[in-house]
């Protein structure tokens, strides 16, 4: 497999990735599901902080899965899930409600995922208005692969 093909079946895997795992826990946040509550009442920012949470998140995803947000999709993912890890070194601990940890986990694997999407496409990083130049998608040509 060439070069290009390789990073863009990565770069697919982690955005899948990292969306579906964000997309199954704003069914939680936005359903007001009693562990999303614990978690938010424990931060001291229930209900406003899962809902904006949530919110964020849902914008996460829809950048992840779009291939001119992918970056920004991507640091979106990073920040929230580095307050996540924050608040559960801190303050939640890593098993929530007898969760065996797995939400932490999700969290590591989410914020993971993000760092990986961002090596991948580190050219696509922006700066200076880059993001949004039509030129952001991946672009490969025979023997080199531009992202």
């Amino acid at each position: 497999m060439n070069p290009c093909k390789t990073k863009t079946v990565v770069s697919w895997t982690l955005q899948l990735l990292a969306a579906a795992i964000l997309a199954r826990t704003l069914f939680f946040k936005f359903s007001g599901a009693e562990e999303s509550k614990y978690i938010f009442r424990t931060l001291g920012v229930e209900p406003w902080g899962r809902v904006a949470s949530g919110l964020i998140e849902l914008v996460a995803v829809v950048f992840l899965l779009v291939p001119q947000t992918v970056t920004l999709g991507a640091l979106i993912a990073l920040g929230v899930m580095a307050g996540a890890l924050v608040s559960h070194l801190s303050k939640l601990g890593i098993v929530v409600q007898d969760d065996g940890g797995l939400l932490f986990c999700l969290a590591i694997t989410v914020f993971v995922s993000s760092a990986g999407i961002l090596i991948v496409r580190r050219r696509q990083v922006p700066v200076l208005g880059y993001l949004f130049s039509p030129s952001t998608q991946m672009q490969c040509e025979p023997h080199r692969c531009h992202h």
